[in-house]
């Protein structure tokens, strides 16, 4: 049974360059069937943007997602984890910031993300998948406010 972070994350996550526009970020989710992104610079992690950011933060007051960066829409600076925590701190910051996916970050660098998905095989999944998914969430995908 894994302990760690590192057991169950997901490893090499998507990165964009913070000055990319939504088109790009938009056009790298489809590519890779997945919903968000991680904004980098130089390697270190600046923030998380996911498709439903570009929605609610961008398209749906009018932006125009071509001349839109990532930086200004994705949520700085989101709430991460390091590879080597126990797993159940990640379940308990899923739960305390009512996300459903957390960047595996080490000095600064992402690694990965674990995910909801990714902890359905740890212990007692069924009770700590059921609490995250029952927490009302607080604004954008990484608990800051759209």
């Amino acid at each position: 049974m894994a302990e760690l972070v590192r057991d169950v994350m997901t490893p090499a996550a998507t990165s964009v360059r913070p000055d990319a526009s939504l088109v790009e970020a938009a056009q790298l989710m489809r590519a890779q069937d997945i919903g968000d992104v991680l904004v980098t610079e130089a390697g270190r992690l600046l923030g998380l943007i996911t498709d439903r950011d570009i929605a609610l933060r961008a398209v749906a007051d009018g932006a125009d997602p071509l001349t839109v960066s990532c930086r200004s829409v994705c949520t700085p600076e989101p709430v991460t984890v390091a590879p080597d925590e126990d797993v159940s701190t990640a379940v308990d910051l899923m739960r305390s910031h009512a996300v459903r996916r957390l960047p595996v970050v080490e000095n600064g660098r992402p690694l990965g993300f674990v995910t909801i998905g990714d902890l359905a095989g740890v212990r007692d999944a069924g009770a700590v998948l059921a609490d995250i998914s029952r927490a009302e969430p607080r604004g954008g995908e990484n608990g800051v406010p759209a």
